[in-house]
């Protein structure tokens, strides 16, 4: 099958713009970013989505939707004209809105009237979307906090490759670890790890170092190279180098 060329050397931002907005600081707790992505395409563009271990909550064309953390790559057709405004939680944060695990929510897209209610704020913006997140602020939980602490250690330290590392870290038993993770982040420790010590491959491959496969393999604590290439394509649908394609050079 041949490759939509709108896929390489950053050409989608021709179509595609993104913006990323950081929340005040009364609800710096619970969210990460707010983001808004707009586009414009004659014909259907087959987006790729790579997860990170947050829940979204998204608006769009007046519905609003709860996006549970992926533990793959998706795609969302685009079509036309649209825009979509979202909501990333810091991950484990999301739980205290939740009444029940966030594992729940694992590969799956609720109507965000079962968590919020049905009333929907208006405009979509910062202003109306923070006032509307407000009137649903929970109480306080301090396992939440350690869940988001976890995730962000993991994220920082290139040295966590596993789980035994990561509960060692923190004075945890491993399966501590798993149930907490199951809880507010909604996807295992394993997972999560090796989510974060993948981007760092595409990071070394965007900016050109030559890397020894079969070195890195071991030093992720893959056994050997296949077994790294394949969990690499199935978060990130396709092999290290044809994802490099994606994010080459681009110039407006």
């Amino acid at each position: 099958m041949e490759r939509d060329p709108r896929e390489l050397g950053g050409a989608w931002q021709v179509s595609q713009r993104h913006r990323f907005i950081a929340p005040s600081a009364d609800l710096a707790r619970y969210v990460d970013r707010y983001w808004v992505v707009t586009w414009d395409y004659e014909r259907p563009y087959r987006q790729l989505v790579v997860p990170l271990p947050n829940v979204h909550l998204t608006f769009r064309d007046g519905h609003a939707e709860v996006h549970g953390p992926s533990s793959s790559h998706v795609y969302r057709e685009l079509t036309g004209s649209g825009s979509v405004f979202g909501v990333a939680f810091r991950p484990g944060m999301f739980r205290p809105f939740l009444d029940g695990p966030v594992a729940r929510l694992r590969d799956r897209m609720v109507d965000a009237a079962t968590v919020f209610g049905p009333e929907l704020p208006d405009p979509v913006d910062v202003v109306s979307v923070e006032g509307y997140l407000r009137v649903h602020l929970p109480v306080a939980d301090p396992e939440a906090e350690r869940a988001g602490q976890m995730v962000v250690m993991i994220a920082d330290d290139p040295g966590i490759t596993t789980v035994d590392a990561l509960a060692t870290r923190c004075g945890m038993s491993v399966r501590r670890v798993q149930r907490l993770f199951a809880e507010y982040v909604g996807i295992g420790p394993k997972w999560v790890i090796r989510r974060y010590r993948l981007h760092e491959i595409t990071e070394r491959l965007a900016d050109g170092v030559d890397i020894d496969w079969a070195a890195l393999a071991a030093d992720l604590g893959y056994a050997d190279q296949a077994h790294l290439s394949r969990d690499f394509r199935k978060i990130f649908g396709e092999p290290p180098t044809s994802y490099a394609q994606r994010y080459g050079s681009f110039e407006k």
